[in-house]
């Protein structure tokens, strides 16, 4: 056996289907595509949400509210989350980078610490936003709640 005798087994290819060659080919004429109707014709693509001429779900439903173009999303993440973070890896301060490391938030996040749960240890925490709530409870510590 060599490299000029391998050929795929057989039944595993097929020719493709030629059209529009000609009458002769029973696949000329309409070229497989049936007469008139814009599946008929060239350029036809179909809109995603046709249903054949009926009015589409996307214009059945009524449309209501908006999206706030000036909405700022923060990534929310609590004291308590902070506290066990400091616990584990004994941390003084916790900033974006600290928290990107761990999973915790990822880099293009604004980070806003939020108040649930308690703090038992004095923390310098750097973030783009605080709760009042989050605020006070680290400074009843002795922390400081930095914004950036």
């Amino acid at each position: 056996m060599d490299l000029s005798n391998l050929k795929p087994a057989k039944g595993s290819t097929k020719n493709r289907k030629r059209i529009a060659r000609g009458q002769g080919s029973g696949k000329g004429g309409t070229s497989t595509r049936g007469h008139k109707g814009a599946k008929s014709r060239s350029g036809y693509s179909r809109k995603p949400g046709f249903e054949g001429g009926q009015m589409p779900l996307y214009r059945r439903v009524p449309k209501f509210g908006f999206k706030n173009i000036n909405r700022v999303e923060y990534h929310g993440i609590n004291i308590d989350t902070l506290q066990k973070l400091a616990e584990d890896k004994k941390l003084k301060s916790i900033d974006q980078k600290v928290l990107v490391d761990n999973g915790l938030a990822s880099k293009k996040d604004l980070i806003k610490i939020l108040g649930r749960g308690e703090l038992s240890m004095k923390l310098e925490v750097k973030a783009h936003a605080f709760s009042e709530k989050a605020i006070s409870a680290i400074e009843a510590q002795g922390g400081v709640a930095i914004k950036l």
